[in-house]
């Protein structure tokens, strides 16, 4: 019997075999470039050589929440709410944290299987996605939702697993580890081969590429354990997706320092402290690793300064690339407009932008040179399937540029 499920106006076919898709989170298509062509990465080779693999492009801004976000509903930012990590409540003037489930419009791919009768499980290394992820799941119904940051407090009632670490066998990873990405995706196998699920989502978080660069043997090191990881994941007779949020830019100066526009300082100097207020949308908990700077800032106007001088003092800035009112900027980025600021600015590829100078601190960087992401630069994505297209798809890829949130309808609809 065929069976179709509906989510978000995308349509579904029931799949053959269990589908697994992996967020591999700051996952520039440079590291794979690098690392597949001294044959590093045996197993993501073999899914390029005998599935599909192209460069696709992610979600604006290009941060962890606004693509999570977009890769598990199926649809853009501007259908689903989640624009970034804040957004500012212009009634209180306060940033309002976008990680709450009930700000997610819309429902997950996940949620709507596990409706349907499938069986479902989603594992995030951040916990500041879980909730968001598992949004309408009901893990009373044999469906999981834990992630690796918090796996030592999983319970049933909240997660539909307890005693993680024993059912791993893995210790509880640090935040800011590579075992945070990695015990994911142990954990993953595992339930694929007790369970057996028939969707699975399996976010991974960004340490490695904010701290080590593609010629880095550290970032060898890992991307070869995710290589090996990704391996016993296809032998469970699957569906295999891989893809990023984001990339990841160098955006360090010569001398190795942040290169850094301080836009509050300056627009506070232009036009007066407490007029102008920049939010930075990639804060979240883990800022030791990028010290809440990104490619892409808000700014809102308090009323006494015009959009226009705002806009025009911002593109005079050495490193912006695009300073735009909020009209353009959500057309041109599929962009909800009532979570939009006045101006949305974004970087060169080797710059960042922060509000103050004085709110934040870069002392997690430790000697390592700030790499982050957040621009269009780092939209660039792969986007991996471990078994081939069918014609159907094979015909879209020839015609049209492939967005990264469709990589759920691709390993459901278009694999064959």
């Amino acid at each position: 019997m065929n069976r179709f499920v509906s989510v978000n106006g995308n349509v579904y076919r029931w799949p053959e075999r269990p589908v697994v898709v992996v967020c591999i989170d700051g996952g520039d298509p440079e590291y794979l470039r690098r690392f597949l062509a001294d044959g590093a990465l045996p197993n993501i080779q073999r899914f390029v050589q005998e599935g599909y693999s192209a460069v696709a492009t992610g979600s604006m801004p290009s941060f962890t929440c606004p693509n999570n976000m977009s890769i598990i509903t199926g649809v853009p930012t501007a259908r689903h709410g989640i624009s970034g990590n804040f957004y500012l409540d212009t009634q209180t003037w306060e940033p309002v944290v976008m990680t709450g489930p009930e700000l997610l419009r819309g429902e997950t791919i996940l949620a709507g299987f596990a409706e349907a009768g499938a069986r479902v499980v989603s594992i995030t290394a951040k916990d500041k996605l879980r909730r968001q992820l598992g949004k309408g799941l009901d893990v009373g119904q044999g469906h999981v939702s834990f992630s690796s940051e918090f796996a030592d407090r999983c319970t049933l009632a909240e997660n539909g697993i307890e005693k993680v670490l024993e059912y791993v066998g893995m210790p509880k990873p640090d935040m800011y580890s590579m075992e945070l990405s990695l015990f994911v995706l142990e954990a993953g196998i595992r339930l694929l081969q007790d369970r057996r699920p028939d969707l699975m989502y399996l976010s991974l978080t960004d340490f490695v590429q904010h701290k080590w660069a593609p010629e880095e043997a550290q970032a060898r090191h890992f991307y070869q354990r995710l290589d090996d990881a990704f391996g016993r994941l296809a032998q469970e007779d699957i569906v295999l997706g891989l893809t990023a949020d984001h990339g990841m830019s160098d955006k360090s100066d010569a001398a190795g320092e942040p290169n850094v526009i301080w836009l509050q300082d300056i627009l506070d100097a232009e036009f007066g402290a407490g007029e102008t207020t920049v939010i930075c949308p990639i804060t979240d908990a883990f800022v030791a690793h990028h010290g809440a700077l990104g490619g892409f800032v808000r700014v809102w106007s308090r009323g006494n300064v015009s959009v226009a001088a705002i806009i025009e003092r911002i593109a005079a800035l050495e490193g912006v690339d695009l300073s735009l009112d909020k009209a353009t900027a959500c057309r041109l980025f599929d962009l909800p407009e009532d979570r939009e600021a006045d101006v949305a600015v974004i970087a060169r590829k080797d710059v960042c932008i922060g509000s103050s100078a004085r709110l934040h601190d870069l002392s997690g960087l430790k000697g390592h040179r700030l790499r982050t992401h957040g621009g269009l630069t780092e939209t660039r994505v792969p986007f991996i399937l471990n078994r081939p297209l069918n014609s159907e798809y094979r015909q879209q890829v020839a015609h049209s540029e492939i967005k990264s949130y469709r990589i759920f309808e691709f390993a459901i609809n278009g694999t064959l």
